[in-house]
């Protein structure tokens, strides 16, 4: 990229060239994590080629950033291209006086319409794929709840009316490019709808387990080397 002119404007795919490489040196132990997500937000801001070259101008490419792979132990989900397309599998879910589940590995339709009377439901969507790269998700709510959960990455729009209710729009906001977008609408009565990005156990601990082994190599190293 370095010989690009700084001027242009970037294209989706380099800034997703960036975050490899980024994530590539998080798992290496050449970033800390708050540098990385740093270095990661800053990339995903980037509208010209001379703001993405300082992200990386200290990193080196490896094999698999440049090609466009993914080592699992970043932590990071898989290619989104790999978690769109397919046949869904529940188009809908109904609580009243209890309540309801989606989470796990299933494909989230276009439309998932999701009602609650005096219930609660949660809807996860951490491990789903998706039948298309735009899906709603509509919620009723009456006297009851329903919880969101979207992986880190995906485009979030809240566009659902309340009434004596509420429904959050904390986590509005752009994704990564290539992202899937889960529109969140429909209509609360005396309930909530409340969105929340979360990665899973798996990769937070896959994080944790990337940053112990970064801690203990740089235990072993000499003085003169760290110094």
């Amino acid at each position: 990229m370095t010989d690009r002119i700084p001027e242009l404007r970037a294209a989706d795919a380099d800034r997703e060239r960036v975050a490899e490489i980024l994530r590539d040196a998080l798992a290496e132990g050449r970033l800390e994590m708050t540098e990385f997500e740093e270095r990661l937000d800053a990339a995903y801001r980037a509208r010209t080629y001379g703001e993405l070259t300082p992200l990386t101008a200290d990193l080196p490419v490896t094999t698999q950033s440049s090609a466009g792979g993914r080592p699992a132990a970043t932590g990071v989900p898989a290619g989104w291209a790999e978690r769109i397309g397919g046949t869904a599998t529940s188009r809908g879910a109904f609580a009243m006086w209890s309540g309801f589940r989606r989470k796990g590995r299933w494909t989230a339709p276009r439309l998932f319409t999701a009602v609650t009377f005096q219930g609660g439901g949660k809807i996860d969507l951490r491990e789903a794929d998706f039948e298309a790269s735009e899906i709603t998700i509509r919620c009723i709510a009456v006297q009851g709840g329903i919880e969101v959960v979207v992986p880190p990455g995906v485009q979030v729009r809240v566009k659902g009316f309340a009434l004596m209710g509420r429904f959050s729009r904390t986590e509005d906001g752009t994704g990564e490019p290539g992202a899937p977008v889960v529109n969140i609408t429909g209509f609360v009565f005396q309930g909530g709808v409340d969105t929340q990005r979360k990665a899973t156990k798996a990769e937070r601990q896959r994080l944790k387990e990337a940053e112990r082994a970064r801690r203990v190599e740089l235990g072993k190293r000499p003085r003169k080397e760290l110094g």
